[in-house]
């Protein structure tokens, strides 16, 4: 059904096997079409707000008698050194096969971007290098009249 879903949003070059993205050697995909799989998704309301919460703190239940703190790992979303403005938050992503991965979207007056991250040999460096495709983004382009998706979509 994934392998479906991503050829009617338009991917080319993906194959799913697992749900998970963990490793198997008939798993892949690309950029781009991580991108138009992060634009679909972007379409829904909940996982807009699931990937721009910077942290949800789960209540006591009368099974556990602790709150648990669930923090979004996303460094260009929450406070620090790595946050970027506009950040609308992402997706981040590790295995040994596939290094450092990142999605992210970001957002400046009516221009939303996204920005696709694969293979970086480091956290610092997918965040780094997302922050200068969003300057370039946002510095050379401008939203036309023209929308390549649904009217109602946010991105």
């Amino acid at each position: 059904m994934m392998n479906a879903r991503a050829e009617k949003l338009g991917c080319k070059n993906t194959h799913f096997v697992n749900a998970n993205g963990l490793h198997d050697p008939e798993h892949y995909t690309t950029a781009r079409d991580l991108a138009n799989i992060a634009r679909e998704a972007f379409k829904n309301e909940t996982f807009r707000k699931i990937i721009g919460t910077e942290y949800y703190i789960e209540p006591k239940t009368n099974i556990t008698d602790e709150e648990r703190w669930l923090n979004n790992h996303h460094k260009m979303l929450v406070s620090g050194d790595m946050h970027y403005d506009g950040c609308l938050g992402g997706k981040t992503g590790y295995t040994d096969a596939s290094g450092n991965t990142l999605v992210t979207y970001c957002k400046r007056g009516n221009m939303t971007l996204v920005a696709v991250i694969l293979n970086s040999t480091s956290a610092a460096n997918a965040y780094s290098d997302t922050a200068s495709l969003f300057n370039y983004g946002f510095e050379n382009f401008e939203k036309s009249g023209y929308e390549s998706f649904h009217e109602s979509s946010p991105i």
